[in-house]
């Protein structure tokens, strides 16, 4: 039999395809990369290129994975600094002053030596004043500019050890309320207010345009196989089904249709309850989702819910995720880990279109036993689950 490297166990899940074995990635993301390479967060964030923290914490498990790399076109209407200062021993207070011929945008954000960084001001203080200069600093460059040499360094410096993604931004939703000081909230009163329906309409088109171009000169600069899309509040546990479909469902379609016609991948990340929107991704033809968590902060409950998934997906979308990241792997043990690995194996049994992963971030609390017992049970049901 073919053994395949971490790359093409992952892409071949994504198509559809089955490998030697299933794909197991767990979603390392911050915390447990920081650990593994033994730094605070303060310095993980500022001095470890990301993609390598992954590819050395993957390798450390003997695992697939998925991350991702930025890279974006210039902007030369926009010049800003940035300004540290130590709140305390532990806490790394950073203000940035951005200004663009519209005018300028201030915005803080804070972080620790156990916490990456968050926002404690954000840019768009006065929606009617501020938005002409947000939309310069984030829609305002020419995606067709986009160097890529980054995203190639980045690409080659990983190899084939996990798949590496192009990173393309989140959806309208989180895209316009990151930049609202008060964040979800304000966001949420701006998008139920019915006079703002024409400059929200106005903005979701621009910035639709704007990442199906930037999809587009990623697609013909580079060889990326796959894209990704990330979500912040943009789910059905907070946003809802019926404002995802209302404004970030058209937009990720048209992504997907353009990523498709390059004959690229599309991965969407969506945290949080999913059964509402699991038909809407097969529709939509998304390549693969993550991480279909189990309840509490999910809706995918036990052996029931994933054979649910599997059955509303129709074999178009593939689902990673599903290992209870707190109650299993953290407060759980070993062989936690392996029961809920053979119920997410057993629902996909002779279906490719998963891979074993994590219902989203791994903490650094998680017992290293608990991980190598996830990857582990996977490996050793792998050749039941090709059997179907």
């Amino acid at each position: 039999m073919s053994v395949f490297t971490g790359k093409q166990r992952m892409l071949n899940a994504y198509r559809g395809v089955f490998s030697d074995r299933v794909a197991v990635a767990p979603e390392f993301w911050f915390y447990y990369p920081a650990k593994v390479m033994g730094v605070d967060m303060i310095a993980f964030g500022r001095e470890v290129p990301f993609h390598l923290a992954l590819k050395k914490t993957f390798e450390t498990f003997g695992c697939e994975g998925w991350g991702v790399a930025f890279g974006g076109p210039p902007n030369p209407q926009v010049s800003g600094v940035s300004t540290d200062r130590w709140v305390d021993a532990e806490t790394l207070e950073t203000r940035h002053l951005t200004r663009t011929p519209f005018g300028e945008l201030t915005s803080v954000s804070r972080g620790t030596r156990d916490e990456p960084a968050w926002s404690i001001e954000r840019p768009v203080k006065d929606f009617a004043r501020d938005l002409p200069a947000w939309e310069c600093v984030a829609l305002g460059g020419n995606p067709e500019d986009l160097d890529p040499a980054g995203l190639l360094k980045a690409r080659a410096e990983v190899g084939e050890s996990y798949l590496l993604e192009a990173w393309l931004s989140v959806p309208f939703f989180d895209f316009l309320a990151g930049a609202l000081d008060g964040g979800f909230e304000a966001g949420i009163l701006l998008f139920s207010d019915p006079a703002m329906e024409p400059t929200l309409e106005r903005l979701r088109e621009r910035h639709t345009d704007y990442l199906v171009r930037l999809a587009r000169a990623i697609c013909t600069k580079t060889p990326y196989e796959s894209l990704c899309i990330g979500c912040s509040w943009s789910c059905n546990s907070l946003l809802g089904p019926h404002l995802w479909r209302r404004w970030d469902k058209p937009g990720i379609r048209a992504v997907a249709d353009e990523i498709h016609r390059h004959g690229r991948l599309l991965h969407v990340h969506f945290h949080g309850r999913c059964f509402e929107t699991v038909a809407d991704f097969a529709e939509i033809g998304l390549d693969c989702v993550c991480p279909f968590e189990r309840p509490p902060g999910g809706d995918v409950v036990g052996r029931e819910g994933l054979d649910t998934v599997a059955r509303l997906l129709r074999g178009r979308t593939t689902v990673n995720g599903n290992v209870h990241t707190v109650e299993t792997l953290i407060r759980g043990r070993p062989a936690d880990a392996r029961r809920e690995v053979g119920e997410i194996l057993g629902a996909f049994a002779g279906n490719p279109r998963i891979i074993v992963g994590t219902g989203d971030q791994v903490g650094r609390e998680t017992p290293a036993e608990n991980l190598h017992a996830m990857v582990d049970e996977a490996v050793r049901l792998s050749p039941a689950w090709r059997r179907g």
